[in-house]
Formats: C-alpha cells, structure tokens, sequence
C-alpha cells in the first residue's frame, strides 16, 4: 500500500515556474515506476511525464516537453515535477501515481495502483 500527497500547487503568471512534489508513505517507494497526470475542467485526465524506479528512465508529454522534468528522491519517498514557462493551458489539477513494476517509466494510467488527491495548478494569463 502507497499513500501519495501532492504539494506545492498554487496560482502563478505566464512565464512563471512552479515545483510541485508528491509525498509517498510506503517502504517500497523506491521500486515504484512514478507519474504525473493532470485534469483541467471539462476535459479528460492526460499524461504528463513518469519515471521509473531508479530515476534512470523518464518520459513527458510532448505538450510539457522542455519546459516540465520529473525526478525522485528514493532516500525521501518524494517525486517532484518542475515546471518552468508555464502557459494558461497548463491549468489543472495536477496527480502524482504509482505503479508497482518499476522497470519501465510507461505505464497507461489503467495501470497505476495508486493516485493522490491533487493539488490544483492555475496559471493566469
């Protein structure tokens, strides 16, 4: 069992950066393939960027490729997604998930196991 706390969410201006970091409770953390989704109104959960267990494979979206980076602290049970040039279009209650087999950073959200409970991201024009 993982318990994931997103954090570090908020209201910011086109342009700005943001790093928002999920929390897991859960001594396997570490052989987990991690992931960021995010769901703006009206319109359906998407991918964001992953990473598998060891932090030596990732993934991103190409919406948020070159502007957002996924990374993992295995030693503090923590995965963090910086995002930099952040656009309107980027608004969106942003979730971290976990997914057992921790080999690959792919993994269709079908297969995460575990999801926290957001943390809202709005970025004004």
């Amino acid at each position: 069992q993982v318990q994931l706390v997103e954090s570090g969410g908020g209201l910011v201006q086109t342009g700005d950066s943001l790093r928002l970091s999920c929390a897991a409770a859960g001594h396997t953390f570490s052989s987990y393939t991690m992931g960021w989704f995010r769901q703006a109104p009206g319109k359906e959960r998407e991918f964001v960027a992953a990473i598998n267990w060891s932090g030596g494979s990732t993934g991103h979206a190409d919406s948020v490729k070159g502007r957002f980076t996924i990374s993992r602290d295995n030693a503090k049970n923590t995965v963090y997604l910086q995002m930099n040039s952040l656009k309107p279009e980027d608004t969106a209650v942003y979730y971290c998930a976990a997914e057992p087999r921790g080999s690959s950073w792919y993994f269709p959200p079908r297969d995460y196991d575990y999801w926290g409970q957001g943390t809202q991201v709005t970025v004004s024009s």
